[in-house]
């Protein structure tokens, strides 16, 4: 039974079902829900992956850990990245509440309001996050938000930003406003390989705990509703704490390239 569900599937179905396997085994249902939940299987689940091609992913890899796990001295990582086109959304109907059993529901339509961005910086050391909104996505938001920041880090410090490929990261307006503030150095990760910046942790928080159950009648309110979340969380900032080396990730990466090569798709 376990070679036929790591190694074939039904004539019918893309997956076996405890029926389906049931059915071509002869045991019964229980069984086979006994069995695959001792050796932890799920056929009815799949996840999916992204390898990076970048052509420099060593050299990245090892430069964006190297800053998490060994800081420059007198200098302050930041994660950076922007969280673009934010949907003010809007109910039809009011939420109803929760009750004792009964979820909380709400209407399936929505009404949009409009976007905005979230230009953020995650201070690798603190967890203190220094942020910007924008109507619009471009690099003149982007040097703004570099303003911001060169205005609100002591200038005796070094600024080392990580951060991922985007266009408006390298424009030429870009490259100009580096020069005339030789203390900013970018990090660029890997191409495809977001889980590598810190910010995407903090990004993550702030969609699962407001912005995905939350309703904005209008762009202001959301604007508010992010700049309340943010500042609730600057008042006890957490660090995310990196802890594999790049050797580790390295090492796990081949053995999954050579698991997918060798797998006979």
């Amino acid at each position: 039974m376990l070679t036929k569900t790591l190694e074939q599937q039904p004539v019918d179905a893309t997956h076996w079902s405890t029926r389906s396997m049931a059915a071509a085994t002869g045991l019964s249902q229980s069984a086979i829900s006994r069995i695959w939940r001792a050796f932890a299987l799920q056929p009815h689940r799949i996840e999916t992956f992204k390898i990076s091609t970048d052509p420099l992913l060593v050299e990245k890899v090892r430069d964006v850990v190297g800053l998490y796990l060994d800081p420059p001295e007198r200098a302050l990582v930041l994660c950076v990245d922007e969280k673009s086109q934010i949907q003010a959304l809007d109910r039809s109907r009011p939420t109803l509440p929760i009750l004792p059993g009964t979820p909380a529901r709400r209407a399936h339509d929505y009404l949009r309001h409009g976007t905005t961005s979230l230009f953020a910086a995650l201070d690798i050391a603190s967890g203190r996050v220094t942020h910007q909104l924008h109507r619009r996505h471009r690099a003149v938001e982007f040097r703004k938000f570099l303003d911001l920041l060169d205005e609100t880090v002591p200038p005796t410090l070094e600024v080392h930003l990580i951060l991922d490929n985007y266009a408006t990261h390298k424009t030429p307006a870009i490259q100009r406003w580096l020069v005339r503030h030789p203390r900013f150095v970018l990090h660029f990760i890997p191409k495809s390989s977001s889980w590598l910046n810190l910010v995407e942790r903090w990004f993550a928080e702030l969609t699962t705990k407001k912005l995905k159950r939350g309703a904005h009648p209008s762009v202001e309110a959301l604007e508010t509703d992010i700049t309340a979340w943010a500042e609730h969380w600057n008042a006890n900032p957490r660090p995310y704490v990196w802890t594999k080396t790049a050797d580790e990730i390295l090492a796990n990466l081949a053995r999954y390239c050579e698991r997918i090569s060798d797998s006979g798709h």
